[in-house]
């Protein structure tokens, strides 16, 4: 392949040729614990099904009123509450983009805690919008004082407040979000309640997010167990909602994604099972976490845990290079942002995938 000609070159922004693709480990052969995926496959019975089932599909038309179906189905599941409408995306990470897309007016910018999902930024950027991230205490607790006065300094169309949050695994003050909510709401602004880990979680804002009429609650099935289906959901005020459909691309849900995902509500106990028994395994593993010589673990709201890895010198690096190496890949995360230094972010796996986990990792400290 040769080098991108000068000319062609110079017709894309300077901003995107200096940034950074997204990097997508190779995990092929090794116990995958870096993204967050749940570990667990469809019983043989169900994959039957399924494939019949999809095969028995007219790839050759268009999607179609089937994918109100899902949005129906959806805002059963999630117990949307009266007056709200549901949004589908190709992801959470479309939907993130559209947000950007959609509220982008002269002076806009997007805010959140850092760290945070790099979407959020990401999305910003990518729109040609101001992205302010707020840094977390050092405990990972949202910043009260210094979020208040950022919302007030920068007036930002969008507040993301990821619950729990990624890569921290942790919920945070119900209080302090209130305050953030109602301050966002003051000047006019979005508030997107981010809830991809939802599964795991032992509380959500689903109960509250009709107090106020400019928060919208964001949730993916990936974490569901349908990573590779690539299906994201946002509601909210029909109104609101309405909005920023508009910028949504047609047929953005193919068939094979709106069916495998009905197909998967249809069966929601099989993947609520696995949920308990991933939740049970994140017990078991940061008990274990806690006692080990060498490690700090933080408390779990997602299907993730966020250790650091003390000593002196790059020792996340040193530890990361040791696990994958035996054979167990997971995320180092230590220069994402000054407060993650010498972190790593272990999926929870299966039991077996996390006792392999853990052998990799004492043997690498």
């Amino acid at each position: 392949m040769t080098a991108l000609d000068s000319q062609p070159k110079n017709r894309i922004r300077q901003d995107i040729q200096s940034m950074h693709a997204y990097a997508v480990q190779d995990a092929r052969g090794m116990v995958k614990l870096d993204a967050m995926e749940n570990p667990h496959r469809l019983p043989p019975e169900l994959q039957a099904e399924l494939g019949q089932r999809l095969g028995a599909l007219a790839l050759n038309r268009y999607p179609d009123g089937r994918v109100n179906d899902l949005r129906a189905a959806l805002a059963a599941y999630a117990k949307m509450p009266d007056g709200f409408d549901i949004m589908l995306g190709n992801g959470s990470d479309e939907l993130i983009s559209l947000l950007a897309l959609a509220c982008d007016i002269p002076g806009a910018s997007i805010l959140a805690p850092v760290p945070g999902f790099v979407m959020y930024a990401m999305s910003a950027q990518l729109q040609g919008m101001a992205f302010h991230g707020v840094p977390l205490t050092a405990d990972f607790e949202l910043d009260e004082a210094a979020m208040l006065a950022a919302i007030g300094e920068h007036r930002p169309s969008i507040v993301y407040l990821a619950y729990p949050n990624n890569p921290t695994a942790n919920l945070w003050d119900d209080a302090v979000i209130e305050k953030i909510v109602v301050a966002q709401g003051r000047q006019g602004g979005l508030v997107v309640l981010d809830e991809a880990y939802q599964p795991f979680s032992s509380k959500s804002y689903i109960d509250r997010v009709n107090h106020h009429g400019h928060v919208l609650l964001m949730r993916t099935l990936s974490k569901f167990g349908l990573a590779g289906v690539r299906l994201g959901y946002m509601m909210g005020p029909k109104a609101l909602i309405a909005e920023i459909d508009k910028v949504r691309p047609p047929y953005n849900i193919s068939v094979l994604n709106y069916e495998c995902a009905l197909f998967a509500l249809e069966h929601s106990e099989v993947f609520a099972a696995q949920a308990l028994d991933l939740r049970a395994q994140r017990a078991i593993l940061f008990e274990v976490l806690q006692d080990l010589p060498g490690i700090r673990a933080w408390p779990s709201d997602a299907n993730m845990i966020l250790v650091r890895v003390l000593g002196e010198g790059d020792r996340a690096a040193q530890t990361f290079d040791g696990m994958k190496a035996r054979g167990v890949l997971v995320k180092n995360v230590s220069k994402m942002h000054p407060l993650l230094a010498n972190c790593l972010r272990l999926t929870v796996g299966t039991a077996q995938e996390n006792v392999k986990m853990l052998a990799a990792l004492k043997e690498s400290l």
